[in-house]
């Protein structure tokens, strides 16, 4: 074996899809050209200034330059189960059902160490993000994609699941919000997913991130579901909320076991948030009624402008129902690569290939909504310039 060949779950991967975008967007960038970026999902906007604040109040407390404590600061816990009764009407205990984390990318990926083992499988929506798959496959167990498509109005089918690959499973994941189609849950979908869950002894695993950005009202949690308690675990993210990407700091909450499952991964391989930016992180759900809203209306305008005018170019486009992500369907005779790189290489506009996000990607380009209104509307004037 050579010396630095890498570990089979790596080979098992595919290229990280976002790196290989910025690596494109880079070199057209360095060439000179105007390039509008519509492809990874970063706010363009600088976070509020009264979660700053409370970053700086907090770093200048000698108290925070130590390890921070493994299962979080008890004031954002506890900020976390308030604003989760306040907004869901969820009762969680702080100390045993809420853990805060290196936003929920990380969290995501360490999860199934806990909990799967070789030759188990976890059912895996796709297109997806790519950490589902990977923390599977990470955890030495198999990812089992469960297509979403428009002809389901990018619900899993769960009847289509197979009895062997369900027997094998433990873990079911869900996205609702759905990135990459913009797509809300219903309460009705919810409680399908753990009917099934139940009838097949799965743990439900909920990626929230865009729990807090919708068009057409409040997002479901699935922890509102009868039942859901005893067997989900759901991530929350301040990342895209308050514009706070860089931060990294969300939380997981839900089962008190699961959570705990989660700590002890943790424990073993992190030593927690520092404490300032779980302080900020307190102050940014303090002040969410001053800030979110108006970020949201920023993004449905933003939605609005975008879609707007690709539908009246020509280029087919649902609005999505929440994120600021748009799932385009690409022109016909397109692969969504061949699509993404015209784009690029024609019109100086970076997308994202659905591909990228799994088989059943294919047919569509992602973009988002990360640039002013003006922008994005020249962005769809240049694509649609290309005479498809």
């Amino acid at each position: 074996m050579a010396l630095f060949e890498l570990s089979e779950r790596l080979q098992k991967l595919p290229p990280y899809l976002f790196a290989e975008i910025d690596k494109k967007k880079k070199a057209a960038i360095a060439a000179g050209r105007d390039i509008i970026n519509l492809g990874i999902g970063d706010p363009d906007r600088p976070t509020p200034q009264f979660i700053i604040d409370a970053l700086t109040e907090g770093a200048n407390d000698p108290a925070t330059h130590q390890y921070a404590l493994d299962n979080g600061d008890p004031g954002l816990r506890r900020t976390i189960s308030e604003f989760f009764a306040r907004r869901y009407a969820v009762e969680l205990d702080p100390d045993s059902q809420v853990y805060p984390t290196i936003g929920s990318k990380e969290a995501i990926n360490h999860f199934p160490l806990a909990y799967l083992n070789e030759g188990d499988a976890a059912l895996v929506p796709e297109p997806g993000y790519p950490p589902y798959r990977s923390g599977v496959i990470f955890a030495g167990a198999d990812p089992v994609l469960m297509p979403l498509l428009a002809e389901n109005d990018f619900f899993p089918d769960l009847g289509a699941i197979s009895d062997a690959d369900a027997a094998r499973a433990k873990a079911i994941y869900v996205n609702y919000p759905n990135s990459p189609s913009g797509k809300l849950a219903t309460k009705e979908f919810f409680a399908d997913v753990l009917k099934y869950a139940e009838k097949h002894d799965l743990i439900v695993v909920q990626d929230a991130a865009y729990a807090e950005m919708s068009y057409g009202g409040r997002a479901l949690s699935i922890l509102e579901m009868p039942g859901a308690m005893e067997r989900s675990i759901e991530f929350h993210s301040l990342s895209k909320t308050f514009n706070m990407t860089g931060w990294r700091v969300g939380w997981a909450c839900g089962s008190a076991d699961l959570v705990a499952g989660l700590g002890r991964i943790k424990t073993n391989l992190d030593s927690g948030i520092f404490t300032a930016v779980q302080r900020a992180a307190t102050a940014a759900l303090e002040g969410y009624d001053s800030f979110v809203p108006g970020l949201v209306e920023m993004y449905q305008g933003r939605r609005d402008a975008f879609c707007d005018k690709l539908n009246e170019l020509g280029l087919k486009v649902d609005p999505p129902e929440a994120t600021f992500y748009c799932w385009i369907a690409c022109p016909e005779g397109y692969s969504s690569t061949d699509a993404a790189s015209r784009i690029l290489e024609e019109a100086d506009v970076v997308v994202t290939p659905g591909l990228g996000f799994g088989p059943s990607g294919e047919g569509f380009i992602r973009a988002t909504l990360t640039v002013s209104a003006e922008r994005l509307v020249e962005a769809a004037e240049r694509m649609a310039a290309l005479d498809w």
